[in-house]
Formats: structure tokens, C-alpha cells, sequence
């Protein structure tokens, strides 16, 4: 695939290589395209959230429930 930049996009590309750790326009630009697929889900999930119906009550037994369910995971 090759894309075709104005010079003053071209430009910037090549200041985010030069100065954001990047090794190539093509490294870069796959780092945006990962971005954005993240954002992308994040709102998918957000939007599917909102349109649900509620759970329950977020109390403080809801959270503790949820803090111990994420330490279960995280020793798996």
C-alpha cells in the first residue's frame, strides 16, 4: 500500500520519526492505525454499555467483588 502525502503532512510524519521514537514513516503510521482500532473498540464498548440495561448497584461490595475478581485473573 502506499499513500500519497502533502508536503506539509510528509513533513510532520517525518518530525514524529525523527522525535517519537520511531524507526520508520511506516512504523509510525502503524502505530496510528493500532491506535485508532483501540479507540475504535473502546467506543464500540462504550456504546454497547450505554445502551444495556443496568447490572446493579455499584456499592463498595460491587467494587470489592470486582477488585477480587481481577486479582483471580491477574494470578492466572
Amino acid at each position: 500500500m502506499n499513500v500519497s502525502l502533502p508536503e506539509s503532512l510528509k513533513l510532520f510524519v517525518d518530525d514524529q520519526v525523527a522525535n517519537g521514537g520511531y524507526g520508520t514513516s511506516s512504523e509510525y503510521i502503524r502505530d496510528l492505525i493500532r491506535k485508532e482500532q483501540d479507540r475504535t473498540r473502546l467506543r464500540n464498548l462504550l456504546l454497547e454499555g450505554a445502551v444495556s440495561p443496568p447490572a446493579g448497584v455499584a456499592d463498595a461490595a460491587f467494587f470489592k467483588e470486582l477488585r477480587q475478581r481481577v486479582r483471580s485473573r491477574a494470578k492466572k
